[in-house]
């Protein structure tokens, strides 16, 4: 079982930046895929951001360009540096993880095994 625990949301203007972060429990963090997910009220949760086992990298269109995502695996950990907030943002930010392969590449949710608790990121108008 892999544990997963998020920080660094919070309130920002649109513009702003924020770094989250998230800390996995597992050993072999180096075998897994993580990824960024996340789910605004009323909507389904959707993909934000992965980087596989291989350190290859997916991003949603909607964040190419001002989310950054990175993993180290000497401190097991996987940031989520996001830039140019706005409103739309505006969800709570789920880390995941898998030990499946392409898990990251497939850019889905439903290739995830474990999950975070979440962190409200909101972004004002």
């Amino acid at each position: 079982q892999v544990q997963l625990i998020e920080s660094g949301g919070g309130l920002v203007p649109a513009g702003g930046s924020l770094r989250l972060s998230c800390a996995a429990s597992e050993a072999t963090f180096s075998d897994l895929d993580m990824g960024w997910f996340r789910q605004a009220p009323g909507k389904e949760r959707e993909f934000v951001a992965t980087v596989s086992r291989s350190l290859s990298l997916y991003y949603a269109d909607s964040v190419k360009g001002r989310f950054t995502i990175w993993r180290d695996n000497a401190k097991k950990t996987v940031d989520l540096h996001m830039n140019g907030l706005r409103p739309d943002d505006t969800a709570v930010y789920y880390c995941a993880a898998s030990y499946r392969r392409s898990s990251a590449q497939s850019m889905s949710s439903t290739m995830f095994d474990f999950w975070g608790q979440g962190t409200q990121v909101t972004v004002s108008s």
